[in-house]
């Protein structure tokens, strides 16, 4: 029946091993259900709710990824979406959060609609092969980052900005230890490898103390979502405000998607030879369907995660490593403290890890070449120098157009392309004026 599904054995892949990948993309990942509570909580909104939405909503939204375009990628609320619903929007602009969640269910509605009439689709097709090969390195320099960052390797410092984190710092070690541990099963080729690595981690972490255990048992019933269900607020929908809201969601949405869908499936090895995979309007619609349904629940832009790319690294090649990382989000609605309980410098070496394996794409670069090797430069160190895929995507796309249009090779330039320019620079240009 699952190969009759996903088409298993035409992807090279395994039921075992396809349930691990999912597994494994669920623990990199899990953070989101106590990060996105927290952040939308400052909104007003109910923290113990947002649980719920935040899980059931990565629930959908991944399992359309598995059913539609039969993709091994997770979905859930946004990072960084999370933070402009609540800081920006909210706090920013003085909005109600009802207001917030009506942006984004109309964000949904236009990328369903983009999605339909191919509009997305054909930007995703026009990007240059540079740029869709500069991407998984620059994701995967962002995610090791991110990993480094959870374990406190690196941390933030007045002065240089980043730097070592203190070697005294328990968490440092179990993320070293997870690092060694890993590295060595994957040397041996061991299945599984990073989620055993997560699970000697934890158990170390656990040994120093630093895990929390559950308290009161590790089976609790999923609080209720009434406080946020459906609470959309129309009245604002024809504003100024309302518009540069909705703008903003659909541009950051759309570049972290693009970026996180083409590095993800690159890894996964369903690119053809010109960059695009058959699969991506469907995947687009699944991305439009979770948002839109996101919203209905009561929670900020749901978008494909980056953390997919751990479970593509552990085998992960089709819808099924998606539906496996969703029934581990409907446990976690009735097992959250066990779940919970992992700290993030566990799951830190294999997001660095992964980000080894997605930098393999960098010698599919045209370094000879200056109008294709500055660009993808550009989308390589701006994704984890910016913190953002989005940003790495918008200064490699920008100076693609400039380079080859001031190189004379215009022919290069596709119609969409100067668009895109045309779209970016007039976002740049909101921004220094302050208007966005």
């Amino acid at each position: 029946m699952f190969d009759k599904i996903f088409k298993l054995k035409q992807n090279d892949t395994t039921v075992r091993r396809e349930i691990v990948a999912g597994i494994i993309t669920f623990l990199t990942m899990s953070y989101i259900l106590a990060v996105n509570p927290g952040i939308l909580a400052e909104a007003g909104m109910d923290r113990a709710a947002l649980f719920t939405a935040t899980c059931l909503a990565s629930i959908l939204g991944t399992l359309f990824m598995a059913f539609i375009p039969n993709l091994p990628i997770a979905q859930a609320p946004g990072m960084g979406l999370n933070s402009f619903f609540a800081f920006s929007v909210v706090l920013g602009l003085g909005y109600s959060w009802q207001m917030a969640l009506t942006a984004v269910f109309i964000e949904g509605i236009i990328f369903i609609a983009l999605t339909f009439f191919n509009v997305r689709e054909m930007i995703v097709n026009s990007i240059p092969k540079s740029i869709k090969d500069a991407i998984p390195v620059g994701i995967g320099l962002f995610i090791a980052l991110i990993g480094m960052k959870n374990a406190g390797i690196i941390v933030s410092n007045p002065n240089t900005m980043v730097s070592l984190g203190d070697m005294a710092n328990p968490h440092i070690w179990v993320a070293l230890l997870g690092l060694i541990v890993t590295g060595v099963l994957l040397y041996k080729e061991v299945p599984g490898s990073i989620l055993i690595g997560i699970v000697v981690s934890t158990i170390f972490a656990a040994i120093l103390g630093l895990v929390q255990m559950p308290q009161g048992g590790l089976v609790s019933t999923p609080p209720d979502i009434s406080p946020i269900f459906l609470k959309f607020e129309w009245s604002h929908i024809f504003t100024l405000d309302m518009l540069i809201v909705v703008f903003t969601f659909l541009f950051v949405n759309l570049f972290d998607t693009i970026g996180t869908l083409l590095g993800v499936a690159s890894k996964a090895g369903i690119l053809d030879e010109n960059g695009t995979f058959p699969q991506i309007k469907k995947a687009l619609f699944a991305d439009a369907l979770g948002t839109t349904f996101g919203a209905v629940l009561g929670t900020s832009t749901v978008t494909s995660y980056v953390e997919s790319a751990s479970g593509v690294a552990s085998g992960g090649r089709t819808g099924l490593t998606s539906v496996s990382t969703a029934a581990m989000f409907a446990i976690a609605l009735f097992l959250a403290p066990l779940f919970l309980m992992i700290p993030a410098s566990a799951t830190a070496p294999a997001l660095i890890l992964v980000g080894l394996f997605m930098i393999t794409s960098v010698v599919n670069i045209n370094f000879g070449d200056f109008s294709e090797s500055i660009p993808a430069f550009l989308t390589i160190v701006m994704m984890p120098f910016a913190f953002s895929i989005a940003q790495g995507i918008v200064f490699g796309m920008l100076s693609f157009v400039l380079l080859k249009f001031l190189s004379g090779k215009f022919q290069q330039i596709s119609v969409t392309m100067w668009i895109i320019f045309a779209l970016f620079v007039t976002k740049l240009v909101l921004e220094a004026m302050h208007v966005l």
